[in-house]
């Protein structure tokens, strides 16, 4: 959100919760001369209010934004259980550590998540040797995309991921549950970028597309992932996605792999040039175009291709301001 001109905080004088940088305080610490009782007292309100108005921009809107600092080591947080029909909502406490994240799966809880435009998790996605696990097509059980009920804005998201030989996958952020105009439930991927998870040696997509823009950690079928340091199957890769006004990067086993900017003309034109054009798929070009909605947040999730795929360790640090990415 960018600044109040006619605020009395402006940029300059932000404190956000995440990296403390704090001028507003050099400022009154600058000032000469007594100051009654009243003048302290409206200081210190002053920054209670600007310090919660900044933890409400922290994690998004009033609708999708219900959090809280719950203990000491953990926080509420609230999660849609379906977007058709009556809004339902749950309240969770969960881990959160010393650094800011929240532990979105710590293996043994799938709390908050559930099927894509779904009330409950499907079948096929299980917890296995504290895995959140796809089983693949060769179960009979109910499929899809898996989400996380909760709509998050600026954030860094970190989690790692192993697949089957020749399995493809992909994980989802800033995604929306959207239907046509017959009330028909679309494809997340057609509302938000997809962070591609596949086995690079034997899947066939990762020799199409251009320039290996289909293989593991590219944003799918627009920027591959360079270096492309994927480990093979069977063995663990580690994944983060950081979203910061903006401004995405894709990191593989510790390297940023690519970096770009939303909501641009650079974005528009790589949408143009992919199969998600305005003229091979204009709802999709219309919904990406402006991925995230007006408030420029969504779910995050993973894709169900019909093969086998691990994940673990999922946690997610929101974040406030440019300063706030570490």
């Amino acid at each position: 959100m960018p600044p109040d001109s006619s605020s009395r905080f402006t940029a300059k004088a932000t404190n956000c919760p995440n990296c403390r940088k704090n001028s507003n305080n050099k400022a009154l610490g600058a000032q000469r001369g007594p100051k009654s009782l009243l003048y302290y007292y409206n200081t210190i309100m002053k920054q209670i209010i600007f310090t919660l108005a900044c933890a409400a921009l922290m994690l998004g809107t009033p609708a999708t934004a219900k959090v809280k600092k719950s203990g000491k080591n953990t926080v509420e947080i609230r999660c849609s259980q379906g977007f058709q029909g009556p809004e339902e909502w749950v309240r969770l406490q969960l881990p959160i550590d010393k650094k800011g994240f929240i532990t979105l799966f710590d293996g043994t809880s799938l709390d908050g998540w559930r099927g894509y435009g779904k009330t409950k998790v499907p079948s096929k996605w299980r917890i296995e040797d504290g895995c959140l696990t796809f089983v693949g097509k060769d179960d009979k059980g109910e499929g899809g995309d898996i989400i996380f009920g909760h709509k998050f804005k600026n954030f860094i998201l970190e989690m790692e991921w192993k697949v089957a030989k020749g399995a493809n996958s992909g994980i989802f952020y800033l995604g929306q549950e959207t239907t046509d105009e017959n009330g028909r439930l679309q494809p997340i991927y057609i509302s938000c970028p997809e962070y591609q998870v596949l086995d690079n040696a034997n899947h066939p997509d990762a020799k199409l597309g251009k320039d290996g823009n289909r293989m593991s950690a590219s944003l799918y079928d627009m920027i591959p992932a360079k270096p492309q340091n994927q480990k093979p199957y069977g063995e663990w890769n580690t994944t983060k996605i950081v979203v910061n006004h903006g401004t995405v990067e894709h990191w593989q086993n510790g390297v940023k792999v690519l970096t770009y900017q939303l909501w641009t003309p650079q974005w528009v034109e790589m949408l143009q040039n992919c199969k998600f054009s305005e003229k091979a798929w204009p709802a999709a070009f219309r919904l990406l175009k402006n991925c995230g909605g007006p408030n420029h947040e969504g779910l995050i999730g993973m894709q169900d291709h019909g093969d086998r795929v691990w994940y673990r360790n999922i946690r997610v640090k929101p974040l406030c301001c440019g300063a706030c990415k570490k």
